[in-house]
């Protein structure tokens, strides 16, 4: 019966880990696809010639954790201008004509730069604005702080929600335990006087609380494995505005990270919660 309740408790915890977890595991996925799309623009000086604005386009893109370098000509930034703030109607092909042979935006090619770590853009954009002519760098400083900020967010939540769990569960697999070792202490007592080694008293229980920890994260996993794209295929169809700003991991991606972190730590708690109870209750 103790092992039951012990099981289950066990399986509530690593199922509120889970799911904690897969919120976690989303939201960090959001954020980062988010981050992949925060660029920094490269302004060049008006006298640079191309030789220099490929030289500064090779150190940028030989600066650690930068990911991609776009060049944008002043061809197509005109473009770009004319089809968003012109349209495709024959009257605004009229008023782009007039400047045809005068691009507004000569002095406008620029380079996008993308880096892996939103909390690096900083010291990107110091990098970029020490080499020579380059005239100005943009950056969302905004999106970058507010990014950065969440994502500092998250790790101090779920470190702190991790760390509750498992003492939670530490505590009650050891009073389990406990209660199992009390329930048999004349047994422990008879086995020591006829001679039985602490290791041979030890052994059952630490494997029983290896047991209780590897079934209760077995049960919270099917569950969650069950759950998840339920939920996530709701979320979608019930709000379907997230569609175009919001994309989930699958329920593969998600599980080959969280089944061995969910088994590990189940038998480790299990583990760790018989051996400091044994410990107090082998002298007889």
């Amino acid at each position: 019966m103790f092992s039951a309740a012990s099981i289950a408790t066990m399986a509530a915890c690593i199922f509120l880990f889970g799911l904690f977890f897969s919120l976690v595991i989303n939201f960090r996925y959001i954020v980062k696809n988010a981050e992949e799309n925060v660029s920094v623009t490269v302004l060049f000086d008006e006298d640079a010639d191309q030789a220099t604005i490929n030289e500064i386009g090779e150190k940028i893109k030989q600066y650690k954790g930068v990911t991609s370098v776009k060049y944008i000509s002043a061809e197509e930034a005109w473009d770009d201008f004319k089809t968003q703030y012109f349209g495709d109607t024959e009257e605004a092909d009229k008023w782009a004509e007039g400047f045809e042979n005068d691009n507004p935006l000569a002095n406008s090619s620029s380079y996008s730069v993308y880096i892996d770590k939103i909390e690096n853009q900083d010291a990107l954009v110091q990098y970029i604005e020490g080499l020579d002519g380059v005239r100005e760098v943009n950056q969302l400083k905004g999106a970058t702080q507010t990014l950065s900020t969440f994502n500092k967010l998250i790790s101090y939540v779920a470190v702190a929600i991790i760390l509750i769990l498992l003492c939670v569960a530490v505590f009650l697999i050891s009073n389990t335990v406990s209660i199992g070792i009390s329930i048999r202490k004349e047994e422990i007592g008879i086995m020591k006087l006829i001679g039985a080694t602490n290791s041979f008293v030890r052994a059952p229980f630490i494997i029983e609380g290896i047991i209780i920890g590897l079934v209760g994260s077995v049960i919270p996993l099917v569950l969650l494995f069950i759950l998840y794209n339920k939920v996530v295929e709701y979320i979608l169809t019930r709000f379907s505005m997230l569609n175009s700003v919001m994309t989930f991991l699958n329920v593969y991606q998600v599980f080959e990270v969280l089944v061995p972190v969910a088994l590990v730590l189940g038998m480790g708690i299990g583990l760790f919660g018989s051996i400091i109870t044994i410990r107090k209750h082998l002298k007889v």
